[in-house]
């Protein structure tokens, strides 16, 4: 079993900066590792990835070049570091792991596990 747990939620004032943490214990190889988000009375939508053994990362457009995902494998952890912070970047913030495959995942079914989200919150 797998379990996830994110941290580094919090308030912060736009333009501001947060990283959130995801540990991963338990059966801990996987593929690839994400964030998504999820915003009051919204879909969760696809944040970021990255492939747990190459490094490479992918993210949505309205995060890109103001988010960076990155991991330590040592420590089984993935990490979001994210400046530049807009209201609109309020949400829930989940983790999520993915046990196989080599390419880029964007889907939340295509994750196999979740952790229990963090929440974000920016203020204007």
């Amino acid at each position: 079993q797998v379990q996830l747990v994110e941290s580094g939620g919090g308030l912060v004032q736009a333009g501001g900066s947060l990283r959130l943490s995801c540990a991963a214990s338990g059966r801990t190889f996987s593929s690839s590792m994400g964030w998504f988000r999820q915003a009051p009375g919204k879909e969760r939508e696809f944040v970021a990835t990255i492939n747990w053994s190459s490094g490479s990362t992918y993210y949505a457009d309205s995060v890109k070049g103001r988010f960076t995902i990155s991991r330590d494998n040592a420590k089984n952890t993935v990490y979001l570091q994210m400046n530049s912070l807009k209201p609109e970047d309020t949400a829930v913030y989940y983790c999520a792991l993915r046990l196989s495959g080599t390419s880029y995942y964007v889907k939340e079914y295509q994750y196999n596990y979740w952790g229990q989200g963090t929440q974000v919150t920016v203020s204007s």
